[in-house]
């Protein structure tokens, strides 16, 4: 820590990390999504990396590639494997012509900083729109919820 995550990241994620088995995605990634296993197979899941010196909880961070949606997820479960909390931390999804980016940077107390904003993505041109950004953050509390 510090690590941001951005709309290029997860390509060093890709070639560091090996792939997620497919019993670990169906034991604890799946769980967590709202898809089932039919609309799976275009859902693509890269491992980015762990949160370290977590004590009562293991907290992981994922990248997920979906139809017109990118997105950094972040979880947290107890060392029995059950799911603590689960937040979409950083993300480029594609809305009605609208290109909606979050960023994300995750500090050394466990402070998450995250920046979010639309570009109009008409005319071949990707145009954005200042108005439309904002700032909020979440914090990893010692019990591993997410807050």
């Amino acid at each position: 820590m510090p690590a941001t995550l951005g709309e290029e990241t997860h390509h060093v994620f890709s070639l560091e990390n090996e792939q997620f088995p497919l019993d670990m995605i169906e034991q604890f990634i799946l769980p967590t999504e709202e898809a089932t296993l039919e609309n799976e197979e275009l859902v693509e899941y890269i491992p980015c990396f762990a949160i370290d010196q977590t004590e009562q909880f293991i907290a992981l961070v994922w990248w997920k590639a979906d139809l017109l949606a990118y997105e950094y997820v972040l979880a947290t479960y107890t060392d029995k494997g059950q799911l603590i909390s689960r937040k979409v931390i950083a993300f480029t999804k594609v809305i009605d012509g609208k290109i909606n980016r979050a960023v994300a940077t995750i500090d050394e107390d466990w402070v998450i900083f995250i920046a979010e904003g639309l570009a109009d993505a008409s005319r071949n041109k990707e145009v954005f729109d200042p108005t439309s950004s904002r700032t909020y953050e979440y914090e990893i509390m010692a019990n591993g919820e997410i807050v």
